[in-house]
């Protein structure tokens, strides 16, 4: 957790906004003390028309051409 003042959040609200989307939370202090906390809302779930649209366009999958990129690049012995 990081903190910025008042004038900090003023002068430089765009970068501190960008912070707290990429998880950090930033608390607002006034001459020093804490007075309130920025942080990222929660992702909004997709409608399932959305996700029915996405997941019919998505490139058909070969099983076998799948498992045999992965045993290239993997362990074998995972």
């Amino acid at each position: 957790m990081s903190e910025a003042s008042i004038r900090d959040l003023r002068h430089r609200g765009g970068e501190i906004v960008e912070r707290a989307a990429g998880g950090e939370v930033v608390t607002i202090t006034r001459d020093g003390a804490p007075v309130a906390e920025l942080r990222a809302l929660p992702a909004r779930p997709l409608a399932a028309g959305p996700l029915l649209e996405r997941w019919r366009t998505l490139p058909p999958v070969d099983p076998q051409a799948l498992r045999d990129d992965l045993d290239a690049i993997l362990e074998p012995r995972l």
